[in-house]
């Protein structure tokens, strides 16, 4: 049985590993548009797009092992869902930056503060991925502070939609309230599915320990 064993440890090792390099991508994602919102440079959106396919690569690849392993480190189900909530959370960041692109839309204070959030909360989640095997109580407090991260860009989200409301209602800045939701909007579901994400890891240690 040794032989069965040296086969399918290397398997149950690559998932935790392919996810917590799915996680460093959405980090990177998040970094590049945040320094986007910053700045405006065009190549920090442009990396936001290369970082969300690199992710989906590692994506593809977890997916491919985990219909070819019959024995995983976690629930098949629960992985599924992991890799799959990150890789939402850096669509949501290709999304935007593509929406601000194709709509002409600056970035604003606004959006500024919810990439920032959200570079964090994909900060934590990626620390809780790593911490998963060896601490899986640490990997918690890092998916805690996750959800915390994700209730403040609710509420930074519902601040920049009021504003939205409060300036001049002329046709101008109506066109610019509808662009501007949209994006907003894009940035409040990466937020959903970071505190996904943060449930999931929370799920998966209560089944470790």
């Amino acid at each position: 049985m040794s032989w069965l064993k040296n086969f399918l440890k290397p398997r149950q090792d690559n998932f935790l590993k392919l996810l917590i390099q799915q996680a460093e991508f959405a980090v990177k994602g998040f970094e590049a548009l945040l320094t986007f919102m910053q700045t405006g440079d065009a190549d920090a959106a442009k990396m936001v797009g290369r970082h969300e396919k690199d992710a989906d690569e590692v994506r593809r690849i977890l997916v491919d092992e985990l219909n070819r392993t019959f024995v995983t480190p976690m629930d098949r189900e629960d992985i599924f869902a992991l890799s799959r909530a990150v890789d939402d959370i850096l669509d949501y960041a290709y999304s935007t930056v593509d929406e601000m692109t194709v709509l002409n839309i600056a970035p604003n204070p606004h959006l500024n503060q919810m990439t920032s959030l959200l570079r964090d909360a994909a900060n934590e989640v990626h620390l809780a991925m790593q911490r998963l095997k060896d601490h899986p109580r640490v990997a918690t407090d890092h998916a805690q502070r996750a959800k915390a991260l994700e209730n403040r860009v609710e509420s930074a989200y519902r601040e920049a939609i009021a504003h939205l409301f409060d300036a001049p209602s002329d046709v101008e800045h109506i066109v610019e309230m509808l662009k501007l939701r949209e994006v907003y909007r894009h940035l409040s579901n990466a937020a959903d599915r970071g505190d996904e994400a943060a449930n999931i890891i929370n799920d998966i240690v209560i089944k470790m320990t």
